[in-house]
């Protein structure tokens, strides 16, 4: 008997343990969760804060149905275009990122963190966020630029630089700095190719930013990606 009632206190012991750490292990899961997924309201709080970086993961098809406002845009299920487009980033400042329920900026965030980023998710995504009547905004209505409009910006007699970009382009935001400092001495021309998609079609961009240096009219030299503010100079003068 008395053997008996030992191994049933061992039980009963054994049993509390494992209750514990079950209990540790799940409000360790919740301040996790707390800490990584924001409510709409502490989201919004967020980023309205200066420094924040906004990423939607959605596509661009997704993107354009409707953002929060200053989003940048980079698809978690294209592999290619994310890490191209998060190279951009600024690992020194809080990356907050959202798609339509909140599952793939989940997965985006959790990735961003464990390569160094501080990175939150709006929990419920974008649907979460339009159930609280809260603003996005979109580029639907947008007039666009045909190709023949497009030509007849480009000058006959100068040299000018085409700068083809999107505002929620992590690399073009990285490269306004540059082009805006080359506008102060030389001819630049922006294209939101975000928007004109009429324009990017016709041209065949493929990537953002795309620049392109016209001379006389004629096209002489055209680079993907981020460029040296040395290398446009060199094809500008």
């Amino acid at each position: 008997m008395k053997k008996l009632f030992s191994g049933l206190l061992m039980i009963i012991l054994s049993s509390s343990l494992i209750a514990c750490n079950n209990n540790s292990t799940e409000s360790s899961n919740e301040s996790v969760s707390d800490t990584t997924n924001k409510s709409v309201a502490d989201f919004e709080k967020a980023i309205s804060k200066e420094g924040s970086q906004i990423l939607d993961v959605r596509s661009m098809q997704e993107y354009r149905s409707g953002h929060l406002k200053n989003a940048l845009q980079a698809d978690w299920t294209d592999k290619n275009e994310f890490m191209y487009r998060i190279q951009s980033l600024d690992r020194s400042k809080p990356i907050y990122t959202y798609c339509f329920s909140g599952v793939r900026s989940s997965s985006a965030a959790a990735w961003l963190r464990a390569k160094g980023f501080v990175a939150y998710n709006l929990d419920g995504g974008i649907a979460a966020w339009k159930r609280e009547n809260k603003t996005v905004e979109g580029s639907a209505n947008v007039k666009q630029v045909s190709l023949q409009e497009y030509q007849s910006f480009i000058p006959k007699d100068k040299t000018i630089l085409v700068d083809i970009s999107a505002s929620w382009c992590p690399p073009c935001k990285k490269m306004e700095p540059i082009i805006d400092s080359l506008a102060a001495h030389f001819e630049v021309l922006k294209i939101d190719g975000g928007e004109q998609e009429i324009i990017v079609r016709e041209l065949k961009i493929t990537v953002f930013p795309t620049f392109i240096v016209y001379k006389n009219g004629k096209e002489v030299w055209k680079k993907e990606g981020i460029v040296s503010k040395e290398e446009l100079e060199v094809q500008l003068r």
